[in-house]
């Protein structure tokens, strides 16, 4: 769940995307280049990649309507167990559980539920008692309503157990254990890796780009080759007999993902000629002032911005 000055920080960068597709023809229909150049801002690329494979699906194989069970929906790229109970509840008010990151926070407190709920078992729990409480009627109503007293009262921190309308009934306030609920995952030291970027500069100051495979670490995003000496990556992209203007190094930064931190060494260099070709990878020349729209890694951005 994302905190209020997230989402406002958000809120311009998916207007945009909004904006470019609106409907899910004219997503299913954009190129890859083009859906993550346009949801820039918004990290976690491989949701706007989801999105699209899903618009795809949904026009190839539910004629552009989008389904509307929960078994349908699981089979769409990117969606879940929770977000399909909730589009379900909300849409057709049929029967559907859900257990986002709100709901597990309130029912965990609720129910005094011990363990991370990230593990296996805690999660089994949380889904059984969810699913018990999950009404016959009304159930969009209390969907939204149980995913927003978790987002405006049920808070991470600070929670208004004052205002809450099941505070006696809350097991962890009873206890005056609230800050005990959920327990928090526990704490792991991310490992570092290192990798050293090669800014290729040619005389039209065009920056010559990558783009990542679609599966893995920033797919099918554009940024620089990476690699230890720079005539290995000159030699890569058939530039091994261009004459070098300079070569500069440039600080070193930080850039952290969910699962380990990246120290990222910049090499700036700047040819002498411009090639002829630049091998068969999926490569391309970039002019800053002048840029295509393609989805570029945050690092790329950092790094534009510091060279311009």
């Amino acid at each position: 769940m994302l905190q209020q000055t997230q989402v406002t920080t958000v809120i311009p960068y998916f207007e945009k995307f909004v904006l470019a597709f609106p409907s899910v023809n004219q997503l299913a229909n954009a190129s890859e280049d083009q859906v993550l150049h346009k949801w820039t801002g918004l990290g976690y690329y491989a949701r706007a990649r989801n999105l699209h494979q899903t618009a795809k699906q949904i026009v190839t194989s539910h004629k552009g309507a989008f389904p509307l069970t929960v078994n349908e929906l699981e089979m769409l790229p990117g969606i879940g167990k929770s977000t399909a109970g909730a589009i379900v509840a909300i849409c057709t008010n049929t029967r559907a559980t859900i257990l986002d990151g709100n709901v597990k926070r309130v029912l965990a407190r609720c129910h005094a539920i011990e363990g991370w709920p990230g593990d296996s078992a805690t999660a089994k729990e949380l889904w059984g008692i969810a699913d018990k409480l999950t009404p016959t009627k009304r159930v969009a109503d209390y969907t939204q309503a149980i995913m927003d007293l978790g987002a405006t009262l049920c808070t991470r921190s600070s929670p208004t157990c004052a205002d809450c309308p099941f505070m006696k009934d809350c097991s962890a306030y009873r206890m005056g254990r609230i800050a005990d609920f959920p327990t928090k995952k526990p704490k792991k030291t991310l490992p570092v890796r290192k990798t050293t970027m090669f800014l290729i500069e040619n005389p039209q100051k065009e920056l010559l780009l990558q783009q990542r495979p679609s599966k893995g670490l920033w797919g099918g995003l554009w940024s620089f080759p990476e690699g230890e000496k720079t005539a290995a990556i000159l030699d890569q992209f058939s530039m091994g007999a261009v004459r070098i203007l300079s070569q500069q190094k440039l600080e070193e930064f930080r850039h952290t993902f969910t699962h380990f931190h990246l120290d990222i060494t910049p090499i700036h260099v700047k040819l002498a000629d411009t090639p002829p070709m630049i091998g068969e990878q999926a490569s391309r020349w970039f002019a800053p002032d002048e840029p295509d729209e393609i989805g570029l890694t945050k690092p790329v951005t950092r790094l534009l911005k510091e060279i311009g």
